[in-house]
């Protein structure tokens, strides 16, 4: 009597996750009316790699501390000596967004500076196939001018819109020279981030 072969039932295969772009909109919130980006960037994105997206994307000049909160988790630079009790922060560097959006993450927060604590939510407005053709990240569009760096957080923004806008008041001289009379809030350079996002692309390697 000849023997069957046993056969080995072959392993499941992991799903393939196609490569994939996201349509991201970031917005600095606290402000009325809203400073805004939409941008565009690949799915193999790191939470690192997004920290200097939104810091070209908004203008500001990666002068201080910054930090995800995703859930229940903070991710940045990790402390080699935390205090004793503090929160765990996760590294940025290992958390792609392409995972993240597979785990059901929509939108999260991003704090830059935590002296003027400026908070930025972004949402994750679309995803799209990756196109080989394009630059990522890219800029789509976006809405007035981000605020200068270390000028007090929104409060502090607010009070010195207050001030430019009436020549009468005592800081007026003071406060137009510190920002060397060049702050217009409602104005959105779309042609310098571009550029800038560009700048960025060009370090990210292209897919063949």
């Amino acid at each position: 009597m000849q023997r069957r072969r046993s056969s080995t039932p072959p392993r499941p295969q992991k799903p393939t996750v196609e490569p994939v772009a996201l349509v991201l909109k970031i917005t600095l919130r606290g402000l009325r009316p809203p400073v805004w980006r939409r941008v565009r960037v690949a799915g193999d994105t790191t939470l690192r790699m997004l920290h200097h997206v939104i810091q070209a994307a908004m203008g500001w000049h990666d002068s201080h501390l910054h930090e995800f909160e995703i859930g229940n988790r903070r991710y940045g630079e990790p402390d080699d000596d935390p205090w004793p009790g503090a929160e765990r922060i996760y590294s940025e560097t290992k958390v792609k967004l392409g995972t993240l959006i597979g785990q059901g993450v929509k939108q999260f927060r991003y704090v830059y500076d935590f002296g003027d604590d400026w908070e930025h939510q972004i949402v994750v407005e679309k995803v799209e196939p990756l196109d080989p053709e394009q630059e990522y990240p890219s800029l789509i569009t976006g809405k007035r001018a981000c605020p200068p760096e270390d000028c007090g957080g929104i409060y502090g923004y607010l009070h010195l819109l207050e001030v430019l806008a009436d020549p009468s008041h005592e800081e007026h001289a003071e406060l137009s020279e510190w920002v060397d009379g060049t702050l217009d809030p409602e104005h959105f350079d779309s042609e310098a981030t571009s550029q800038e996002l560009a700048r960025l692309a060009g370090r990210r390697p292209r897919r063949r």
